[in-house]
């Protein structure tokens, strides 16, 4: 019975060094969204706009939107590239079509 579970320990092992020795994989960068504040867009705009583009809750939407405006800058989450850059895309293109000057960026996380 011993012999057993010392073979079992040892391909235990085994396994534990084959697991260490496979190369660690680069994770992709990752990219925040940042709404940046003006004059011009109602707070409402960008609530909406948290909540459509964002699928935020109205409360943390409404968190969000008040970060834009007292610091003039907030995060609305952090993706891969081409899912940022998406949203990005989003939000600027509703925000023209309704004549906001609202700016959205992307920047590395």
């Amino acid at each position: 019975m011993s012999d057993h579970r010392h073979e079992n320990e040892e391909r235990g092992s085994h396994d534990l060094a084959v697991e260490e020795a496979r190369p660690k994989i680069k994770q992709p960068p990752l990219y925040r969204v940042v709404l940046i504040n003006d004059d011009f867009t109602p707070m409402e705009f960008v609530v909406d706009i948290l909540e459509s583009i964002f699928g935020m809750e109205r409360t943390r939407a409404t968190q969000v939107m008040l970060e834009v405006h007292t610091k003039g800058k907030g995060v609305c989450g952090v993706f891969n590239f081409e899912i940022a850059e998406t949203k990005v895309a989003q939000v600027m293109g509703v925000a023209r079509q309704h004549q906001h000057p609202l700016l959205c960026t992307m920047e590395e996380s």
